[in-house]
Formats: structure tokens, C-alpha cells, sequence
């Protein structure tokens, strides 16, 4: 690909200037993110690209939207929202993502910490996330085509597990694949009633934090080809 050509794929249509990301930016920091390093991440990353083209000109809204198969590409506030409360006691060298989808929540926890592990059950979604983080020359990403609740038990365990879809309950199996002092961040409930958890491995047993509603996706058992 000529640089130009290069160049124009990256800055995309002109509906997502520089100016609008700002004013993403912006808002989130008005909502209460105040992590520094995760508000440059966002807005350095060109969230058009994890949208189909028809969406691409809401790409910089702070709303969820529908990337087909069931699913979401996360709210930006939610992403940053968790991305923040995951790095709230210093960085991380392993985190593992239950819920692939888009790649666009991949894609800033890539730039935020050593390494991604990623889970996904829905095949096709999880190859074009793949495509996009190439594009991306994000590489400290590796991906797993399987059932979240289960993680990722080979390669575990993690500083930091992050759940992109809402479970009835915990998963007892990503409990397990917390390393001490390690960080879940998860939607837990079912319906209208969710609500955002941080769990923390402590020496003895777990303590948790609900910190606020929320509204999410159902985790869904068994992988889809």
C-alpha cells in the first residue's frame, strides 16, 4: 500500500477529525475518568475502524453500537471506565479479556498494559478483531477462540481479568485465574439489574466493590464458529 493511501485509511471520512475525538475526550473527562494515560489511548485510537462503515460517522459518540451477531462494541465511557478501575493500583504486565467482540476494547488495553490474552466464543467476530489490531501494528495480543466462562486456565494467572459481557454470577473458573493482588473487573446480574463489580484477590480470599449500573450483553456459554 502507497504511504498515502496508508494515510488516508487511518484518518478514515472526514466525520472523524480530530475535533470530534476531542470532543469524546472531553466528555469522558467530564463523566469522572480521570486516568490520563487511558484518556490518551482513547483518543488516539481510531475507533471508526471497529465499526461497520455505515456506523463509522457515530464512531466518536459516547454510545454502544451494534457490530452484528448479538453484539456491541462497548460504550467509550465503559471502556474507559474499566480500563481505569483494571490499572487503579499501578500497571500490569498480564491481563486476560473475557469478550473479544469488536477488538476495540483489545486494542486499548493493548496500549495499556505488557500483554492481552483474549477470549472470544463467536469465531467471525474474533478474526476481524484480529485484522483490525494488525492494521493497528498492535502485537502484544493473543487470542483464544473459546467459552469465557472458562478463561483461559493454560496461561493463567493474570494481574487483571476483564469482562466485556454481563454474567448472572461470577465465574468461579476466572476467580481461580487471578494471581494474588490481581484485578477483575465484571458485569454482574441478569435483565435491567447489573451491576459493575471489581473483585481483588487479597492473601486471604476476595473483596469486592459494586460500582454503579450498567448495561451489557449477555455471557454466553460454548464457542460459535
Amino acid at each position: 500500500m502507497a504511504p498515502e493511501q496508508h494515510h488516508m485509511l487511518h484518518r478514515g471520512i472526514g466525520m472523524t477529525s480530530q475535533r470530534t475525538r476531542e470532543r469524546l475526550i472531553q466528555r469522558l473527562y467530564e463523566e469522572g475518568i480521570s486516568n490520563a494515560k487511558v484518556l490518551e489511548v482513547i483518543r488516539r485510537t481510531p475507533r471508526h475502524l471497529f465499526v461497520d462503515e455505515a456506523l463509522a460517522h457515530r464512531a466518536y459518540e459516547d454510545t454502544a453500537l451494534p457490530i452484528g451477531n448479538n453484539q456491541t462494541i462497548s460504550q467509550p465511557y465503559m471502556v474507559a471506565r474499566m480500563s481505569e478501575l483494571l490499572l487503579e493500583a499501578g500497571p500490569l504486565d498480564k491481563v486476560m479479556e473475557i469478550g473479544t467482540g469488536s477488538g476495540y476494547q483489545t486494542a486499548i488495553l493493548s496500549q495499556l498494559v505488557e500483554r492481552v490474552f483474549s477470549v472470544e466464543r463467536i469465531k467471525v467476530l474474533q478474526d476481524r478483531a484480529k485484522e483490525r489490531l494488525v492494521e493497528l501494528n498492535l502485537r502484544n495480543v493473543v487470542f483464544r477462540w473459546g467459552d469465557g466462562w472458562e478463561g483461559w486456565p493454560a496461561l493463567a494467572p493474570y494481574n487483571g481479568i476483564i469482562v466485556t459481557a454481563v454474567a448472572t454470577e461470577v465465574p468461579q473458573a476466572l476467580l481461580d485465574q487471578l494471581a494474588p493482588g490481581g484485578r477483575l473487573v465484571i458485569p454482574v446480574g441478569s435483565g435491567e439489574v447489573q451491576q459493575l463489580m471489581l473483585i481483588i484477590r487479597e492473601e486471604q480470599g476476595f473483596s469486592r466493590r459494586v460500582l454503579g449500573s450498567v448495561r451489557f450483553v449477555p455471557l454466553l456459554n460454548g464457542p460459535l464458529a
